[in-house]
Formats: C-alpha cells, sequence, structure tokens
C-alpha cells in the first residue's frame, strides 16, 4: 500500500479507499469478509455517502475494534430512512440520521463530517439557513467531528466554500470524462477543475475522488465518452496524479473486486499509462501538462513532470512548491532542450520552451 499526508489533518491515508456505493448488494458475511481484507491490505479509509442502509452495520461489525485504524468519511445529509440513499437539507432529519449512522458503525466520533452534496448555491444557502451547518460545526466543537469536509461535483460551488475557510477535505469526481466535458457530472471546464485541483494543493485541502471510474461507463467501449475502454488502474492513476489528490475510492461488492484494486499496485508502468486520452482531449486541454510522465524519460535526468507541477502549484499561490522545486536534483534550468519531450508529450506540450520559462521563474 502507498500513503499520502494530509498536510492539514496529518492523517497517513491510503492512496486507495473504499467508495461503499454497491458494498449494500452484499450479503453480510460477504462485506465483512471484503471490508477485513481491504483492512489486512493496508486500506484505512473509507467514504460512507453509500446506496443502502445495511452498510453501516457491516462497517460497525468489520471495524468496531479497528477504528482507531479507520478513517471515516461521513455526511450530514445523507438520509437513510427509507434503507436506500435520500437527500436531506432538514435539520432534524440530519441530527436523527447522524445519531443512527453512530449508532451502526458502533463508533462515537467521526474523522470528517461532510458538508453534503451541494451542487448549486440553493443547496448552500438552505444547508445554511436550516441549521445543518452550525450543527456540524458544533459538533466539531464538541470533538465529535474532527474535521470539516465538503462533497460536490460543481467547481464553482467548491470554490465558494473553500473562499468560507471552512474544509479541510474535498469530495470530488475525478475522471477523463468529467475532466474533458464528457459525462453527467462533467461540471466546469478543463481549466476550471485544474485551478481546483491546484487550489486545494496550495491550501492543504485533501481530496478524496468519488466516481473515478464514471459509473463504469469509462470501462466498456460502448460506454466511454473516448471510444474505447479504459482500465481501472488508468483511471486511478490518472486521478492520482491530479494536484491534491489524497486517495481514489471506488465502490466495491465483494472480496474479488477489493483484490482486483490491490492489483494496482504491481500493475506495470503501461498499465497504468492513461497518455492515450492525449489524442481526445478537447482543445482548450492541449498544450496544458497534466503531470502524466509519458515524456519520460529525460535524457538529461529531469523530473518533468514534478517540475511543472512544482511550478503550477507555486504559481497558485502554494507556499511550498518552491521548496519541494528546489530539492529536485536536476532542475528546469538543467535542459538542454533536446526535444525528446515534445515529441512524446501527448497533450502536444513544447515542454523544452516551458523549462526555460519555469526556470526562469524559480531562478535555476
Amino acid at each position: 500500500m502507498e500513503y499520502r499526508v494530509h498536510q492539514k489533518t496529518g492523517d497517513r491515508i491510503s492512496v486507495i479507499g473504499l467508495g461503499t456505493s454497491y458494498i449494500a448488494e452484499a450479503e453480510e458475511k460477504g462485506a465483512v469478509q471484503a471490508l477485513l481484507l481491504a483492512y489486512e491490505n493496508g486500506i484505512n479509509f473509507a467514504d460512507l455517502a453509500t446506496a443502502g442502509a445495511k452498510t453501516f452495520a457491516y462497517y460497525g461489525k468489520a471495524f468496531a475494534g479497528l477504528r482507531e485504524a479507520m478513517r471515516y468519511q461521513v455526511h450530514f445529509g445523507a438520509n437513510y430512512e427509507t434503507g436506500e440513499y435520500g437527500w436531506t437539507t432538514d435539520l432534524e432529519k440530519v441530527k436523527t440520521q447522524i445519531d443512527w449512522m453512530l449508532r451502526s458503525l458502533q463508533t462515537d466520533y467521526v474523522d470528517y463530517g461532510f458538508i453534503h452534496c451541494l451542487d448549486t448555491v440553493q443547496d448552500w444557502l438552505a444547508y445554511q439557513e436550516n441549521g445543518v451547518l452550525d450543527y456540524l460545526l458544533e459538533m466539531k466543537k464538541q470533538g465529535t467531528v474532527r474535521h470539516i469536509g465538503l462533497s460536490t461535483h460543481t467547481p464553482e460551488i467548491a470554490e465558494l466554500i473553500l473562499n468560507e475557510g471552512l474544509i479541510d477535505q474535498l469530495m470530488f469526481s475525478i475522471n477523463p470524462g468529467y475532466d474533458y466535458r464528457q459525462g453527467d457530472y462533467a461540471n466546469g471546464s478543463p481549466k476550471e477543475r485544474m485551478h481546483l485541483y491546484r487550489r486545494c494543493e496550495a491550501q492543504g485541502v485533501g481530496i478524496s475522488v468519488m466516481k473515478p471510474f464514471s459509473g463504469g461507463q469509462l470501462l466498456n467501449a460502448k460506454t466511454s465518452p473516448f471510444g474505447r475502454a479504459l482500465t481501472p488502474y488508468q483511471c486511478i492513476q490518472y486521478a492520482l496524479d491530479k494536484p491534491g489528490v489524497l486517495t481514489v475510492l471506488p465502490g466495491i461488492r465483494n472480496a474479488q473486486q477489493v483484490q482486483q484494486l490491490l492489483g494496482f499496485f504491481s500493475a506495470a508502468p503501461e498499465e497504468r499509462d492513461y497518455s492515450i486520452l492525449g489524442s481526445v482531449a478537447p482543445s482548450e486541454a492541449v498544450g496544458s501538462c497534466v503531470y502524466c510522465n509519458h515524456c519520460q524519460p529525460c535524457p538529461s535526468g529531469l523530473n518533468i513532470g514534478l517540475i511543472n507541477k512544482y511550478y503550477d502549484l507555486a504559481a497558485a499561490g502554494d507556499s511550498m512548491a518552491a521548496d519541494h522545486y528546489l530539492k529536485l536534483t536536476r532542475h528546469a534550468g538543467d535542459c538542454t532542450g533536446c526535444g525528446h519531450c515534445d515529441s512524446r508529450c501527448p497533450f502536444k506540450v513544447i515542454q523544452s520552451k516551458r523549462m526555460k520559462q519555469i526556470a526562469g521563474y524559480f531562478g535555476k
């Protein structure tokens, strides 16, 4: 397992976590087996915006004795009073549901309490006016909630709430389809979405990724907006390469699917390579480095993806990015202009020209 450390909270989080959309469809024995298999292989993060109420009892049974080792995202606004997922900003329903979730999970605290699934300004106003936000903040003050998060599919809403300085974690839908304006939740332009990721990185707000496979559409050539199927590993690597991302949360139903996800760590680099997307990227995304490292290896030993990433983050206001850049063994100024990377970049970035720009910015 690989881990990333949350800049704000200090939590050490597995880069693959558990999405819970489908596990309620499993029988208890199989669900608990799958959850324990994930834990035994180092997965320590789970989102609990699930499709069915049974998920909470499954987690309670699997992890009650392992609670301190796990990190949960619990959503203030998810409603399971019918046994299936629902959404609400009614304060009394939210209170009742949170009490029920904690009992079912066999825990007395929440790692990340989420402002749940806001996609319009009206949603945000209702969340505040109905007292749900105040309730969540009071739970944090009491210590029942340790950190505040937000789930949304809309960059505009994420930016609006980031301006309030409330959140430590953002749950956002990241996949090639949505980033390139393809799919039901493809909100915002490629530039707006990348700006959000960079802002989160710069401000220490961790991103947990939902819908990495676009509800499975990207995994099937018939439904993929690119006319070809991507693999789960390509989608996971794509999300992990985005600034700010700490963990990717694919949905699982059973132990077999957990085992398949764990195969990501032993997969060859070419199995994770998503550079094929360069041939289908929209015109506004062409010419922008996405840190895919398809340009590697550099004959001069530059880590071109990281150099680009630290430059973009520094320009976005990340105070630590320049220090990270300066600690690299080779810098943009070491570029010889051989053009190897220019010929290999699937997104048509003229990296040799960009290296001169970056060297001028950092002074080396």
